[in-house]
């Protein structure tokens, strides 16, 4: 079955409201069939959106009543030792490994020092 140029039009206006997770079916655009000055603005816009990356650290299996009796300083052990490596993630997909450092600037925050970038060939 083909479509028509109002149909495929109103698909396209269609799939722009669509949430971020039904979008998976959407095609990406496609850069190389746009002008050079652009595509190269479109690749440059893609690059300044913020993303959230979070870190993995391990994971606790609590029963329901015992996560409901804790209460202030209760210590909630996880299934990792301070040395293993932590995971960072993009929703749910892991994109690098690292170990938990002490940010250098005298502020007392967390960072990670990668150890290990996952091969994103395959994804891009």
């Amino acid at each position: 079955m083909t479509m028509n140029k109002a149909d495929a039009a109103r698909a396209d206006e269609l799939s722009s409201h669509l949430p971020a997770d039904a979008a998976g079916d959407v095609e990406a655009p496609d850069f190389e069939r746009r002008g050079g000055a652009q595509a190269n603005k479109l690749k440059r816009a893609i690059f300044s959106v913020p993303i959230e990356v979070v870190v993995s650290v391990g994971t606790a299996r609590p029963l329901i009543g015992e996560l409901l009796a804790m209460e202030r300083d209760h210590l909630l052990p996880l299934d990792s030792a301070l040395e293993d490596p932590v995971e960072l993630r993009v929703r749910d997909r892991v994109i690098a490994r690292g170990e938990l450092a002490q940010v250098e600037d005298g502020s007392g925050r967390l960072g990670i020092r990668l150890t290990e970038i996952v091969d994103m060939s395959d994804i891009v």
